[in-house]
């Protein structure tokens, strides 16, 4: 059994699959936890929590809004750090800057953290965040959604230190492109703008957590125990 930490999750979808592994497993974040579970610590990542002796450290939504490619127009013009063309309506570049600096405090206090097996959840990141990385940052393991039975196209990266890449459990056969289940697979990226659209674009995908779950959790599980014996 590992002590196991997923950071930045409120919906309790991958506390739910590590701890289905017998694992003991706690989830933190800012906001309370969708399903009320007492095993969930509201608190900033920041403030102490990482240096709780964790075996494994699963970061699942840090705010990675102004890191990842897709954010880059609304924090540089051409070049680095120019005024950018457009904003965000109602939105100044002052408030930009702030929300990358905060994406770049917690991504680098959970790398640095003092556990040994660590995976962070995070799109691929623009120039502006990646010149502001630890320099032992490797490049993201990029899987898909349907390489864990969810007809689901979203490509997720994981920043992984001391754990294997995840392999595939139940891939499924890709719909045909343009077809109206192609178009089902994409309702991720196709969701209209909304109040709740940011937090349901970044939820877990069940059937990835599980494999997480049993492929980084036995891992730090079985590493743990040869280290004890």
């Amino acid at each position: 059994m590992a002590k196991i930490l997923i950071g930045c999750e409120t919906s309790g979808i991958a506390r739910r699959a590590f701890e289905a592994r017998g694992h003991d497993v706690w989830s933190c974040d800012i906001e309370a936890a969708e399903d009320g579970s007492n095993r969930h610590i509201r608190c900033d990542i920041r403030d102490g929590i990482l240096d709780e002796g964790w075996d494994l450290l699963a970061v699942m939504h840090p705010p990675c809004t102004r890191l990842c490619r897709s954010g880059r127009r609304w924090m540089s013009g051409p070049g680095k750090w120019t005024m950018p063309r457009q904003l965000p309506k109602g939105r100044t570049w002052a408030e930009m800057r702030a929300e990358f600096e905060e994406g770049v405090s917690v991504f680098a206090a959970c790398w640095n953290a003092p556990i040994e097996r660590v995976a962070i959840e995070n799109p691929v990141m623009n120039d502006l965040a990646k010149d502001r990385m630890p320099t032992d940052l490797p490049a993201p393991h990029m899987v898909q959604p349907f390489w864990f039975g969810e007809p689901a196209y979203k490509a997720t990266g994981w920043y992984l230190r001391g754990l294997t890449p995840l392999a595939p459990t139940d891939p499924l056969k890709e719909p045909e492109r343009g077809s109206d289940e192609w178009k089902k697979w994409n309702r991720i990226h196709r969701m209209p703008p909304s109040a709740e659209r940011a937090r349901l674009r970044s939820r877990s995908f069940p059937g990835m957590m599980n494999a997480a779950a049993h492929q980084w959790g036995d891992q730090a599980s079985s590493q743990y125990a040869a280290a004890a014996a």
